[in-house]
């Protein structure tokens, strides 16, 4: 091994090409360790409990989910999700789309500019954006309410029954609409300038083009952001947790099912079974997950 008998001779220390990429993934290793799998294996631990007056906490198997599969406040909670992701998702890919389309075009002035514009509500953290917009639906104080009392108006109530859900929908297309135009506009940077050469000399316009060669090339790319907007629609929080104290009627403690899993644990002390439900909660998501790529990649293939 004459690498390290060299190494060995000037004092270094030398390492095996195959432990290498093991010791460089350790750091990594470790910290996904500690703050990931750990605290899952510890939450499946205590969702396997039942702490009582009388007993204290006590085993009681998978009797967690069974309660958790018949809560009515649970799925509850999934169903306004799924309407959530029915109304939000379409409008914020649908835009970040059809924006990332018009830099590729390069017919707009000052693109680096407009991306940035668009990238910064990504950049605000979620509580700020939330309270901001708080701010903006508020039926007193808020710049809209007050425009429309200058000008005569009746006031806009977007935190009435009927608009809260496309009001917090709203902040959730204004946080993460910029982010998914950056990853189509890569997308679209990505793709063959001979192809649009060789689409324009047969001619067809900017608009064929887009439709019929760069919507195709992207698909993938798309499919992935449908999925990952899925997966964070199904993991909704601080919007809903911010916004009841302006609409305190209608976001109840279990408004989504991560709100309703902080509650249990943190209002209502019942560690155990919101464990089993944030258990419950991740099931759906891998569930929805897998489903709509499972169909996406059948689709693509034929």
């Amino acid at each position: 091994m004459p690498d390290a008998r060299e190494a060995k001779r000037r004092g270094r220390i030398y390492v095996s090409k195959s432990v290498a990429p093991y010791l460089f993934l350790f750091p990594f290793m470790l910290l996904f360790a500690a703050f990931l799998v750990a605290p899952l294996v510890y939450a499946f631990w205590l969702s396997l409990f039942r702490q009582t007056l009388a007993a204290g906490v006590r085993f009681v198997g998978v009797e967690n989910y069974i309660r958790a599969f018949s809560d009515k406040a649970f799925w509850e909670g999934v169903i306004l999700l799924f309407k959530f992701g029915a109304m939000q998702i379409p409008v914020m890919l649908g835009l970040a789309l059809v924006y990332a389309l018009i830099l590729d075009s390069g017919r707009v002035f000052g693109r680096s500019f407009f991306r940035i514009s668009f990238f910064i509500p990504y950049a605000v953290p979620a509580v700020i954006a939330a309270l901001l917009w708080g701010y903006l639906y508020g039926p007193s104080f808020g710049p809209f309410a007050q425009l429309a009392g200058i000008l005569g108006l009746p006031k806009p109530n977007f935190l009435s029954e009927s608009t809260i859900l496309p009001s917090i929908a709203n902040i959730a297309v204004w946080e993460y609409m910029g982010y998914n135009m950056i990853i189509y506009y890569s997308a679209l940077q990505a793709v063959p300038q001979d192809l649009e050469e060789a689409s324009a000399v047969d001619g067809a316009s900017g608009l064929r083009h887009a439709l019929s060669i760069k919507l195709p090339l992207i698909l993938q790319t798309v499919i992935v952001t449908i999925m990952f907007s899925i997966i964070g629609t199904l993991q909704l929080f601080t919007e809903p947790y911010l916004i009841r104290t302006l609409a305190p009627g209608l976001i109840n403690s279990h408004y989504t099912p991560n709100y309703y899993a902080y509650t249990l644990a943190f209002t209502n002390q019942q560690y155990n079974y919101s464990a089993a439900i944030s258990f419950v909660l991740g099931g759906i998501v891998a569930i929805a997950s897998y489903t709509f790529m499972l169909v996406a990649n059948r689709r693509t293939q034929r």
